[in-house]
């Protein structure tokens, strides 16, 4: 399901997942930023059929780590090897 915005929801709770757009606007940057950083391995993603989706979970993860640590954090961290994974 999703909402006006885009983001897929469960039923009642948070989106599960951000468009590319939803995501630059949160954190102030272009959409064609977070697209090159996707692209280029340094921001994790999904793609399905094309069309490229943020997983909620790792945006909160990074928020939360940048805030529990109180220092710059690298959203690289939280792209997974490509060796590690499986399809």
């Amino acid at each position: 399901m999703s909402d006006s915005m885009g983001a897929s929801r469960d039923a009642a709770g948070p989106p599960t997942f951000y468009s590319v757009g939803q995501v630059a606007r949160m954190l102030g940057m272009s959409a064609m930023t977070v697209y090159r950083a996707i692209n280029a391995g340094d921001f994790p993603a999904v793609r399905i059929r094309g069309r490229l989706i943020v997983p909620a979970r790792a945006v909160d993860e990074m928020v939360d780590a940048a805030i529990a640590t109180q220092s710059v954090v690298d959203a690289a961290g939280w792209v997974p090897d490509p060796q590690a994974v499986q399809r």
